[in-house]
């Protein structure tokens, strides 16, 4: 019950926003004023229209939502073939609204629904199963406990009820917005009057909406308007009860229950419960023969369990500190494991997790955890995420993030000590520490499509091939594009010899995340150096200083080598 009041309440806020508004011309037009009594053209049947468009988009949305990401896993096929199919679905229906002939012939696969009950021939089921396949609703607490729950499998009674109440909830206002057009078209002479061409005008909306998402145009439009959600959507995040009720790293079980009683990155040795197990992992790295790592025969040992990945900035300055801890006390009894856990679709190929290991010299074993199973399993949300277990299996310490190296190791050399009081250990590391200072440089800058923060340019940002030209100003912490690129999802490539990217930073240190074959060429207005970019995608240093800095780099990539972020140090 907790979860389907949490579910509705988060559905509501989501279907009040600014992300429902492309949506609701269709709505108003085909799911409403479509249905108004006062004309011979609307049986009785077509009374329920409105609710039939509303439940086919939460019966949609529910499903693909939950087992859709899966199941197009299991086939091999593309993540966003549900979106073009309902794409496509759209421009049919709304072809059906123009041509009624089409519509009775888009409508014979429903047939087998009593008419008397649904009237199907208003189209109006099919219609909503298209909105929820193409529906993507704004970012929400809520949301991403049921993403996380769709993503990882682990979809159980209380992933339905979530999903199902959240659907239910983000359609209810549009269900209010379909019965006010109905009611505007019975009361307005002209709406009955003319329902052929509300119909016509309706398939015209529809096919508009269609052209608009391929294109992202709603993108565009829900960054255009402010979004007057938002403080709601703060207030559930932050909200303990809401939290605990919805788990936002993974699912709560008998394993990783009492993992909230360790503070993030405390000083003194805390006991959060038996360290939940390692599981899911695709492969192994750094084991005789690839043999899986069982924490549970590793009891004796203190183990630290590291979250990584390696092209993430975070981790690339925190690793260092893991394997010069590994070096210092494997012989004093420490166990290092580290778990590759992906933010993006490159970093689950194998062949790049095992050069990224050789790259940061690490020897310990890597488990690469592409389905999120142990991330989800100890409900992490962190990248880097340090989990320090002692001799009997218990959680002592957890670590979100970078910095805190030296409490931390303080800790395990404590609970070296606690498991052999005559452990000889050898001197402090003596690491230094390279944690940038909260909000001294400009923020990590992702370039594909669906991650892309801190655009500059005034050209839409889609996953096409766009001609770009250079703003004339360029605001700090952004970038902007000029020439021929393709956009994809993850990654961002040249069609052409003189594309180039600008970016405006602060920072000490500025990476770029690059892979393929090809060059770049590094102009910061003073000198040019080319860079030669081969193999699988890694993080390049472009620029290198003493201090933080603030300044502007434009870098010339040549076509062939795909371009994935900026990360500054």
């Amino acid at each position: 019950m907790t979860l389907a009041l949490i579910g509705l309440l988060g559905g509501l806020i989501t279907g009040i926003s600014p992300c429902i508004l492309p949506v609701l011309p269709v709505i108003f037009l085909s799911g409403g004023a479509q249905s108004a009594r006062g004309t011979a053209d609307v049986p009785a049947a077509g009374r329920w229209r409105p609710y039939l468009v509303i439940a086919g988009l939460v019966v949609s949305f529910s499903v693909f939502t939950l087992v859709g990401s899966l199941l197009l896993a299991l086939l091999g096929l593309p993540q966003d073939v549900l979106r073009w199919a309902g794409i496509v679905v759209l421009v049919l229906i709304g072809v059906g609204l123009i041509v009624p002939r089409f519509e009775e012939l888009l409508e014979k696969p429903f047939s087998w629904i009593p008419r008397k009950n649904v009237g199907t021939e208003q189209g109006g089921f099919p219609l909503g199963l298209a909105l929820g396949a193409v529906y993507v609703p704004c970012a929400g607490p809520v949301l991403a406990a049921i993403t996380v729950a769709g993503s990882t499998g682990r979809i159980g009674v209380e992933t339905v009820v979530l999903t199902v109440s959240f659907a239910i909830g983000a359609a209810l206002p549009l269900l209010v917005f379909a019965l006010a057009g109905r009611r505007v078209a019975e009361r307005v002479k002209t709406f009955r009057k003319h329902q052929k061409g509300i119909r016509i005008t309706g398939g015209v909306v529809m096919i508009a909406l269609a052209v608009g998402l391929v294109f992202n145009l709603p993108q565009l439009l829900q960054r255009l308007v402010p979004d007057y959600t938002s403080a709601f959507q703060q207030e559930l995040a932050d909200s303990e009860e809401v939290t605990r009720a919805l788990d936002l790293g993974g699912l709560v079980n008998d394993e990783n229950a009492k993992l909230d009683e360790c503070t993030n990155g405390a000083a003194e040795l805390e006991s959060c419960g038996t360290a939940p197990s390692i599981k899911g992992i695709q492969q192994w790295f750094n084991t005789e023969a690839g043999a899986p790592v069982d924490l549970a025969e590793l009891r004796g040992q203190v183990v630290l369990v590291d979250f990584w990945a390696y092209s993430c900035i975070n981790c690339q300055r925190s690793i260092p500190h893991v394997v010069a801890w590994d070096e210092a006390y494997r012989d004093a009894g420490l166990a290092v494991v580290g778990i590759h856990s992906p933010e993006y679709a490159f970093e689950k190929e194998p062949r790049n997790v095992e050069a990224g290991i050789s790259a940061f010299g690490i020897d310990y074993p890597v488990g690469l955890d592409n389905s999120l199973s142990t991330w989800t399993n100890y409900r992490n949300r962190y990248w880097p995420a340090h989990y320090l277990i002692d001799a009997e299996g218990v959680v002592r310490h957890i670590s979100f993030g970078e910095g805190n190296y030296a409490a931390t190791e303080a800790l395990i050399r404590e609970l070296l000590e606690d498991a052999d009081p005559a452990v000889a250990l050898p001197p402090v590391t003596e690491q230094a520490d390279d944690t940038p200072e909260a909000g001294s440089t400009t923020p990590e800058t992702f370039l594909g499509t669906t991650k892309r923060q801190n655009f500059g340019g005034a050209e839409p940002y889609r996953r096409a091939t766009i001609e770009f030209a250079f703003p004339g100003d360029l605001v700090a912490d952004s970038f902007a594009l000029d020439g021929a690129w393709a956009l994809d999802t993850q990654s961002i490539s040249p069609s052409a010899d003189d594309a180039r990217v600008r970016l405006d930073y602060t920072a000490s240190e500025v990476r770029m995340v690059l892979g393929g074959e090809g060059t770049i060429v590094v102009d910061d207005g003073e000198e040019r150096r080319a860079i030669a970019i081969s193999g699988v995608p890694r993080s390049y240093e472009l620029v290198k200083t003493d201090a933080a800095a603030s300044g502007t780099i434009t870098v010339t990539v040549s076509p062939g080598v795909d371009a994935y972020s900026f990360t500054f140090g």
